[in-house]
């Protein structure tokens, strides 16, 4: 088995991925896959705040019946700016079997593409990764992204508990420097 999903996985063709939104049905299936790719353990209330959310914030993917990947984000207001928003990816993770294949790529621009444009006031994109997650930090640099903070002590029960603050800015607001 381990060989014959080995080999369906190098070949795996990009446009088999398909996304699904979050529902009861399939929360749990969100809560094991989060559980095997991220150090983090996110509680219960996690995932009740995702089902409270639009719908479109927060996507599935599979291939087949395997679900490979998942980003979960959510709007927050810019206090800088009292008509922009700010889209904040709490998570965006792929099993590892299915990295370098172009899930995480199509999972971003989900999120660049479809969330943005259908929440055109969002003017930024940001997340938090682990100071020494660096094939994270490079996916993220390499996709227009820039590191613009370290947080210290932000992870209370991994190591390193710090943590950089990856930003991008969106539409008119990408003319800008970052802060």
């Amino acid at each position: 088995f381990k060989s014959f999903l080995c080999s369906a996985v190098h070949g795996m063709p990009y446009e088999d991925l398909v996304f699904v939104e979050v529902n009861k049905k399939n929360i749990g299936q969100l809560k094991v896959l989060n559980s095997a790719v991220f150090p983090v353990q996110y509680n219960d209330k996690f995932y009740v705040d995702l089902l409270k959310q639009p719908e479109d914030l927060t996507r599935l993917v599979y291939y087949g019946d395997v679900l490979v990947g998942a980003v979960c984000c959510r709007l927050e207001p810019n206090t800088q700016q009292n008509t922009l928003s700010k889209l904040y990816i709490m998570t965006l993770g792929v099993l590892n079997a299915y990295k370098r294949r172009g899930t995480g790529k199509k999972l971003l621009n989900y999120v660049l593409e479809d969330i943005c444009k259908k929440y055109p006031n969002i003017d930024t994109v940001y997340l938090h990764v682990q100071v020494n997650n660096t094939v994270a930090i490079q996916f993220y640099e390499k996709n227009g992204f820039e590191v613009v903070d370290t947080i210290q002590g932000y992870y209370k029960k991994i190591e390193p508990p710090d943590c950089y603050v990856v930003k991008k800015l969106i539409g008119k607001n990408k003319t800008q420097t970052p802060e």
